[in-house]
């Protein structure tokens, strides 16, 4: 009889259990306004942009910021802002002209041997100077900011996030910031986490990776980039791979058909190229 009710409850208590996760993941998922993908998002943009700013700061006031005057430093600025602005102009095309109005973007060069460059959400973006021998041309260094910004706008950090925060069984509750739980604060590190020596941080889906590649080869298109620089710079990024690659390609795992991927996509990206005279 014990055994009998013991099993009953089991069934409710797993019943009960499987239709709250169901319903979390039904109400949590989200439409991307320009992917078209269904996306889980169970923490709000604007608390993840607000613990962005503060690691943000965090990071650049601990290391060692290029100045802004610098033609190394300059570069990344008007490639940067010059990203951000074909971005804008694509979503305001496709009837999104407000979806990024709380981004407010900084580009920074850093000291730092470290192949790798990043965008938190809210457009705080850091290139490495390690990255400059490899990218080795302005162009390049658009096509590593165009991926590396979709990341942001795509929300796939927020994405990647709330798929942590649902399988951990963390509850965030919609009028409680996210600084406020400890556990949630240390899934934002692990995806967002700004520096290598974290080691912990939380890689891209291939979903993720390809319209990564996708929509940064038609921001950097857009922007006045040669589209076609992206197939001999990630050349480049995998003849450094080995035991040890770098962040750059652990944080985003370069798969053997990434080449072959980009060349496909390179015709649609190509209608967007048109060269700005002058660069």
């Amino acid at each position: 009889m014990k055994t009998r009710l013991f099993i009953d409850a089991a069934k409710k208590y797993f019943f009960i259990a499987g239709t709250t996760l169901l319903i979390s993941i039904i109400s949590g998922c989200s439409r991307n306004s320009i992917t078209g993908r269904s996306q889980l998002s169970l923490v709000p943009e604007s608390e993840v942009q607000a613990l962005a700013i503060t690691q943000y700061q965090s990071f650049l006031s601990s290391n060692k910021v290029v100045p802004a005057t610098t033609k190394d430093a300059e570069m990344v600025q008007r490639v940067g802002h010059r990203i951000a602005e074909a971005i804008q102009k694509y979503y305001t095309e496709h009837g999104q002209p407000n979806a990024l109005k709380n981004y407010h973007w900084e580009f920074n060069l850093v000291d730092s041997k470290e192949i790798n460059a990043w965008c938190m959400p809210g457009g705080k973006v850091v290139v490495y100077t390690g990255i400059l021998p490899v990218t080795q041309n302005e162009t390049a260094l658009a096509i590593v900011l165009g991926h590396e910004i979709t990341h942001a706008v795509a929300g796939h950090g927020r994405e990647r996030m709330s798929q942590q925060l649902l399988a951990q069984g963390i509850e965030v509750a919609g009028n409680v910031a996210l600084a406020t739980n400890t556990r949630a604060v240390n899934l934002f590190n692990q995806v967002y986490a700004p520096t290598a020596q974290v080691g912990v941080l939380l890689p891209n889906s291939r979903k993720q990776e390809y319209e990564a590649d996708h929509y940064g080869l038609i921001f950097a298109a857009m922007a006045g980039y040669d589209p076609r620089e992206a197939i001999p710079f990630w050349k480049r990024m995998e003849a450094l791979g080995g035991a040890k690659p770098p962040v750059f390609l652990s944080d985003h795992p370069a798969d053997a058909d990434r080449i072959q991927k980009l060349e496909a996509l390179m015709p649609g990206a190509l209608t967007y190229y048109h060269p700005v005279s002058g660069k």
